[in-house]
């Protein structure tokens, strides 16, 4: 008979299943296909770090165990994914802003006021930072179900159990916080190429031009008539003639 004193060993769940399409090839807009490598990387640390916490499991390593595919981990993945995705978003839509401002003939004080400002990047971040919401307050659930695992024993089965799902419901939140990540992203990119669209038909104003010519023709004509001899020359005209003739 098992002695319900023992601790129970923590199994890590495989989270390949749950993951779900982060790991997969998807067909999607330009915005999620600049951020499939972001995605790709996100799923696979998640599946490095149940590796690692399965190898210090079988060695006995509990509280390792659960550092290892704990909360803090899966909010610093999490963090870097949205760090990366909106380093790469700014980053080519500031680039694509700028070529079709230069095609334009726009000059450099107009082509920096299209790209991203900080201000603009700290809330582009911030949105889509908030699509984790639910991952997050699943990850206090799964920070007080790991506490629980690692002393549990025969007598209280349930406390690995309730660990074990609350990983595999992490993994989901994971997934439908990066597509809800994507669909943001895909909205900020479409309004900033709408904005590109307008860059591409901007024209450089004529009214300086206009201006100038409103000064100067009147001026040429004027003088015209003087040389002529349609108009009298005025004092200060004539003075000037006899100094230089």
């Amino acid at each position: 008979m098992t002695n319900s004193k023992v601790l129970l060993p923590l199994r890590v769940p495989e989270l390949g299943s749950p993951l779900g399409r982060l790991l997969s090839v998807t067909a999607g807009t330009s915005a999620q296909r600049w951020l499939d490598p972001i995605r790709y990387k996100l799923g696979t640390r998640v599946i490095e770090c149940g590796g690692e916490a399965r190898r210090l499991a079988a060695s006995g390593e509990r509280s390792a165990t659960l550092a290892a595919i704990g909360p803090e981990v899966w909010k610093q993945t999490w963090d870097e994914a949205v760090g990366s995705a909106t380093d790469l978003i700014v980053q080519r839509l500031d680039a694509h802003l700028n070529a079709e401002a230069i095609a334009v003939g726009m000059g450099r004080r107009h082509r920096t006021r299209l790209a991203f400002g900080p201000q603009e990047k700290r809330a582009l971040m911030a949105r889509l930072g908030s699509t984790g919401a639910d991952l997050i307050t699943e990850l206090d659930d799964l920070e007080a179900h790991a506490e629980r695992a690692l002393t549990a024993t025969g007598l209280d089965p349930e406390m690995v159990r309730d660990w074990q799902h609350s990983l595999g419901v992490s993994a989901r939140k994971l997934e439908a916080a990066w597509f809800a990540l994507e669909q943001v992203a895909a909205d900020e990119v479409a309004q900033r190429l709408s904005i590109a669209d307008q860059v591409a038909v901007w024209r450089k104003p004529v009214w300086p031009v206009l201006a100038v010519a409103a000064a100067v023709v009147p001026a040429v004509a004027w003088f015209g008539l003087v040389l002529g001899g349609y108009l009298a020359a005025p004092g200060w005209l004539t003075k000037i003639w006899e100094m230089v003739f």
